[in-house]
């Protein structure tokens, strides 16, 4: 893989937030980034109705050929679907492009046509449980640079009722699943799923807390208000900060190896997490 692809693959991992626009709406890009994310997804998939796709393109184009650009990432309708060969020319044609997030993502092979195609980082949206079944094969294809998912579409198509607590023993088994494959292969942590209920704050809060504790990089939105509230919730507490602090002081004062800090063990797994956290 080429440099340039390997390096936008390392700024995956640094990117919290990741927020939708479809691609009929190009005037709301600018108020995206204006919201503080770290990337833009322009949607030419579920976003836009078919019959829209042309004209979708075409301001697209417009848009990454005028001075207001600023570098987003693309995302691309269902490999072998007519529009996934337009979706392809328009990127040939948009070479400032971050990169691509290919829907319905199933086999290796795809992943490696969209990078060889395009000389772009890809992002592979599994939302089908035959995407599922074949990540790990997915996972050595040449370009790939994180996995994503979307819950709606793997629930529809395992018949999970959405909105009970089997779904989400379902959506923890993805993440796990995504997590350690991820891992093992050497790409970004993957990025969780959309909440789609973006009113609720506590909700989402509670989302970003899980996700982040289990260990995946960042999380896909689709309305502006949410960026914050992911990004307040990622931030580590006064408190959690001044413990990692107390224990980086300790490890460094005495040398142990392990010692206690208020009655609680303190070992290495707890001083490079500590360490972590500092430099953040």
């Amino acid at each position: 893989m080429d440099s340039v692809t390997n390096n936008k693959i390392n700024i995956i991992s640094q990117n919290k937030t990741w927020l939708f626009v479809p691609a009929t709406r190009i005037d709301r890009v600018a108020k995206a980034f204006a919201s503080g994310v770290d990337a833009v997804i322009v949607d030419l998939e579920d976003a836009v109705a078919s019959e829209d796709k042309a004209d979708a393109r075409k301001a697209l184009q417009q848009y990454h050929d005028s001075a207001d650009y600023q570098p987003i990432w693309l995302r691309i309708n269902k490999a072998g679907s007519d529009a996934f060969i337009k979706d392809i020319a328009l990127c040939h044609q948009m070479p400032n492009l971050s990169g691509v997030l290919l829907a319905k993502t199933e086999q290796a092979e795809d992943i490696n046509n969209v990078h060889q195609l395009t000389n772009l980082p890809v992002i592979a949206l599994i939302e089908s449980a035959m995407g599922l079944y074949q990540i790990d094969s997915m996972a050595k294809a040449v370009g790939l640079a994180a996995f994503s998912y979307g819950f709606l579409d793997l629930c529809n198509d395992l018949q999970v009722q959405v909105g009970t607590p089997a779904a989400d023993i379902i959506a923890n088994q993805i993440r796990y699943q995504l997590i350690l494959t991820s891992k093992v292969h050497q790409l970004s942590p993957p990025i969780d799923t959309i909440y789609p209920d973006f009113n609720n704050e506590v909700g989402l809060n509670d989302r970003v807390q899980l996700w982040s504790q289990m260990g995946m990089s960042g999380m896909l939105c689709i309305h502006p208000k949410q960026v914050a509230v992911v990004q307040q919730a990622l931030q580590p507490t006064d408190e959690t900060l001044l413990f990692a602090q107390r224990v980086v002081e300790e490890y460094e004062r005495s040398g142990q190896a392990v010692f206690k800090i208020d009655g609680e063990m303190v070992d290495a797994p707890v001083i490079e997490r500590s360490r972590q956290l500092l430099v953040k």
